[in-house]
């Protein structure tokens, strides 16, 4: 229990701060993207990510957490992907590069980390499947400041509760470590955010919550197990289908970023960026508590249904938003290849930005 609430502390307390030193250094080399007409810098996931390792990290090497094999491969297939992630943001490559070496690699990391002695190998090629597809999809949530983020935290926690209850104390740990250290990077990535997570935290972050939804749900009913990770990532799944069928309808390449997700919908709508970001983080706790409940046996299967219901009203609901034509709404996510020697100017336009 002590050390739980001073690893939480810890976690939370090193990403804020390691999240602070690296925007400075972000801005010192120029690694941004364009926000909304802002140059927000990158490296945020790194943050993330080495605070959630080394925190971890050292509760298993002192014995007092002790991941196990299973957590340790999540932890350690994880920071592969973020790694991924990272060159990425570091070296942007076409969209047509960069999305097939993605799945790949994420294909190949969740090969690692599923079971297969509890699921079976038709099962277990399934679940890879459906790794890479939500990891993906959870990505593309971090089109909007605190977006990803917020819905991290709630699934974090959510997740670490169920292999609390699985009896999974390495699982429940590492997740537990992730939501502090989201929380604490949280501090400057709330709208307006000062630095973003990136490509390397939206991949590490979205593998680690997948691959352990699987873990937790592995050996149970078919029925139980499909509706907890259903609920557990309605957000994503929810701003996955809105944006297919959006493109899909208009006739827009799947590849082509466009200002057609869930957060830029709201925003048409006249919801600020900081209340769009609250109304996306509520729906995501909701969907995890359901999630939660039915792992537990406190409702059963059939409740996710009415998530799925409330999925399928939102994206219909959401479709007749226009979004291509009309009033422009800056594309969230732009990346901009800045210098090293102009980071100095870049820096001085953020400045100027804030008076």
């Amino acid at each position: 229990m002590l050390y739980g609430i001073a690893a939480a502390t810890s976690a939370l307390l090193l990403a804020a701060l390691l999240a602070a030193l690296l925007r400075l250094l972000a801005l010192r080399l120029g690694v941004v993207e364009r926000r909304r007409a802002r140059a927000v810098p990158l490296l945020g996931g790194v943050a993330v990510v080495a605070v959630t390792a080394f925190v971890a990290g050292v509760g298993d090497w002192t014995d007092v957490a002790p991941l196990g094999s299973a957590a340790g491969r999540l932890l350690a297939a994880g920071i592969g992907v973020g790694v991924l992630g990272l060159v990425a943001d570091l070296w942007p490559p076409p969209a047509l590069v960069r999305v097939p070496l993605q799945a790949a690699v994420v294909t190949g990391a969740a090969a690692l980390t599923v079971p297969y002695d509890e699921l079976g190998p038709v099962v277990g090629v399934v679940a890879v499947g459906w790794i890479a597809l939500a990891t993906h999809a959870f990505t593309s949530l971090d089109h909007a400041d605190g977006v990803m983020g917020t819905v991290a935290v709630v699934t974090a926690f959510a997740l670490s509760g169920c292999a609390a209850a699985e009896v999974m104390d390495g699982l429940a740990a590492l997740l537990s470590v992730l939501a502090a250290a989201l929380t604490g990077f949280l501090m400057h990535n709330w709208p307006p955010a000062r630095i973003v997570p990136g490509r390397c935290g939206a991949l590490f972050v979205g593998f680690v919550l997948t691959s352990a939804a699987v873990l937790v749900h592995a050996g149970r009913a078919a029925g139980s197990s499909v509706g907890a990770g259903f609920a557990l990532t309605a957000v994503a799944t929810a701003d996955a289908v809105l944006v297919l069928v959006s493109r899909r309808r208009a006739g827009r390449p799947l590849l082509r970023g466009a200002p057609d997700h869930l957060v830029h919908r709201l925003r048409r709508l006249g919801v600020t960026p900081q209340g769009a970001a609250v109304v996306v983080g509520v729906t995501g706790f909701a969907g995890a508590l359901v999630g939660m409940l039915i792992d537990m046996g406190w409702v059963s299967a059939t409740a996710a249904l009415w998530v799925a219901g409330g999925v399928g009203v939102a994206v219909l609901a959401l479709l007749r938003i226009p979004t291509y034509g009309g009033r422009h709404v800056p594309a969230y996510g732009s990346r901009l290849t800045v210098k090293p020697q102009v980071g100095a100017r870049v820096q001085a336009h953020l400045r100027v930005s804030k008076r």
